[in-house]
């Protein structure tokens, strides 16, 4: 299966001037899609390819990563849910980079774009200054923390992405 971003959202420049909320859904959808670009135009096998030795890292790693990450800031820190992870486990810290061999890359890929929605969805109508427990100490945060935190995430996971394209197949850029 080759990824096109047509089969995805495809990614767009975030506003240069823009309110405080629309400015951070545009920079979060563009490091989303920053990272499905990454992807576009690789096989299942490339996708998998743990490229960057002895890292265990993947492109579908990755992707299976953010999944996870969106859902537990998103949805089970700020609304309170308790959804378990998909990939990993106490007994599999590591599953969603290291069990890749043998995992559906259309079925991880789908499951990644439909967390997105849901995440957008969960915090549409959610103010920046909503605040949640802290899952990491005694201090509250908010939903504009959070947002700042996944971009973090995002802006770090894409550099892996990038070093991880390249020595898949030699592409680089954006």
């Amino acid at each position: 299966m080759l990824l096109t971003m047509t089969d995805m959202t495809a990614r767009q420049d975030p506003p240069f001037v823009a309110g405080e909320r629309t400015m951070l859904d545009a920079w979060l959808d563009y490091h989303r899609a920053t990272l499905l670009l990454k992807c576009e135009g690789l096989d299942d096998t490339q996708i998998r390819t743990r490229a960057v030795p002895p890292s265990t890292l993947s492109l579908l790693g990755l992707v299976r990563h953010m999944r996870e990450v969106e859902q537990q800031w998103f949805l089970n820190v700020l609304h309170g849910l308790d959804e378990p992870p998909a990939y990993y486990s106490e007994t599999n810290p590591d599953g969603e980079f290291d069990d890749v061999d043998g995992a559906d890359v259309a079925a991880d890929l789908a499951a990644y774009q439909a967390m997105l929605d849901r995440c957008r969805a969960a915090v549409s109508d959610l103010d920046l200054d909503t605040i949640c427990a802290n899952p990491r100490g005694p201090d509250r945060i908010s939903l504009r923390w959070v947002y700042t935190h996944m971009l973090e995430e995002y802006a770090r996971h894409n550099g892996h992405a990038d070093l991880l394209r390249e020595c898949v197949d030699g592409v680089t850029g954006e």
